[in-house]
């Protein structure tokens, strides 16, 4: 029996290097289980194995020598070596500490990016990792070698949320290369004052990259389910509202949805990918994406 990882979404597993390796191993293996993963494959080059054939495979891979000895259909499968880099650009800001049924934003932002990373990795790709609010920058540059993996979660777990994020835009300079394929992922919660996160997102983007948003937010967030007279507190300001929540359902989700539907037209009309994760939605879903949006650079 596969082992469910939400039994290891703890803040003492997810705050080590070894429990965030387990959990990445256990979300990747369970979501791509009997599958090989090492390289992504495709016709035209060098031999690297065979298997058997599924469907939705195109006929003119099968191997007919195989077929007529064993009486099975067999795909060819060969290795290709990519030049991709992922990159994880993370809003490290006081709001991602938000916190539903003991799991903050940022924990789950760190499981998220170390499943992708280590999916990544498996498919031969350079990783890097950067976190940014308005006090520090967090940076491993893109590499491929195995112990790098080790190092990015190190430094993922080492990340700590401060203030806001920075109005200055300039650091996107420092976070992408305009002249090589990219797949780049920034990961925020959209909170912001002035504009900030989508102009910064939007000089991500250039003709050579993949720049996709992974808005987080938590199911109390966007249900707005709380009960009675609730005090809010904004995370980055540390300014405290009162609230009686039958009188501000209504107005706080209209607002909430306007804001989600004008962010996602503006990125798309941008042609930067947007989806949107609950913090109670299985982080599969993540690695569907990912492979989609990678398989758009090869």
């Amino acid at each position: 029996m596969k082992q469910d990882y939400h039994d290891l979404l703890k803040p003492e597993i997810i705050k080590t290097v070894s429990g965030l390796a387990l959990i990445a191993r256990v979300i990747v293996d369970g979501y791509l289980s009997g599958v090989n993963h090492s390289r992504r494959v495709g016709p035209g080059m060098e031999f690297s194995q065979f298997r058997s054939y599924q469907p939705g495979d195109d006929l003119r891979l099968l191997d007919w020598k195989m077929l007529a000895r064993s009486g099975r259909y067999y795909i060819k499968q060969s290795e290709i070596e990519t030049n991709i880099a992922v990159k994880f650009i993370l809003d490290s800001s006081n709001s991602m500490l938000h916190e539903e049924d003991g799991l903050s934003k940022m924990d789950y932002v760190r499981v998220l990016v170390a499943s992708m990373a280590y999916l990544s990795q498996n498919q031969g790709d350079a990783v890097g990792l950067f976190a940014l609010n308005d006090k520090q920058l967090h940076s491993v540059y893109p590499k491929v070698q195995k112990q790098h993996f080790n190092r990015l979660l190190h430094e993922l777990i080492n990340i700590e949320n401060h203030g806001k994020w920075p109005e200055n835009d300039t650091e996107s300079r420092k976070l992408h290369d305009r002249t090589h394929k990219e797949l780049i992922f920034f990961i925020t919660d959209m909170y912001e004052n002035n504009e900030e996160l989508t102009r910064f997102v939007k000089k991500l983007k250039t003709l050579k990259n993949e720049v996709v948003v992974l808005h987080i937010m938590g199911a109390h967030e966007l249900d707005f389910d709380y009960k009675g007279n609730v005090t809010f507190e904004d995370l980055e300001t540390g300014t405290k509202l009162k609230v009686n929540t039958a009188e501000a359902k209504k107005i706080y989700l209209q607002s909430l949805y306007k804001m989600i539907k004008n962010t996602k037209d503006f990125l798309l009309v941008n042609n930067i990918g947007y989806h949107l994760f609950r913090l109670d939605e299985p982080i599969g879903e993540a690695l569907q994406l990912f492979l989609k949006k990678r398989n758009n650079l090869v």
